[in-house]
């Protein structure tokens, strides 16, 4: 089994159903920095991580909305995440 790796900032980036984008923002507020609508980042502690996730996984319905969060070690390493369904992202290409 690998080492677990802990994540120090992370992006979160959603688009929610209206009925839930006031408490998805309000959630993502407490743990991070508002950037752009519906974009927040910041540095974060793991156990902060692992408790915005789960507030987030409270609030969305996975097959309406979408959520992603960009957890970075530093600039050199990241990992995407994804809560919910992004139909848009199937036609993206890097």
């Amino acid at each position: 089994m690998g080492k677990s790796l802990n994540y120090n900032y992370a992006f979160v980036f959603y688009d929610v159903n209206e009925k839930r984008v006031y408490k998805v923002f309000k959630i993502c507020k407490k743990y991070l920095i508002h950037y752009q609508k519906s974009v927040f980042r910041g540095a974060i502690t793991p156990s902060k991580l692992i408790q915005l996730r789960h507030e987030l996984k409270s609030i969305i319905k996975i097959d309406e909305d979408f959520v992603c969060i960009i957890k970075l070690i530093n600039g050199d390493v990241f990992e995407e995440e994804t809560l919910g369904n992004n139909q848009s992202a199937e036609n993206l290409f890097l």
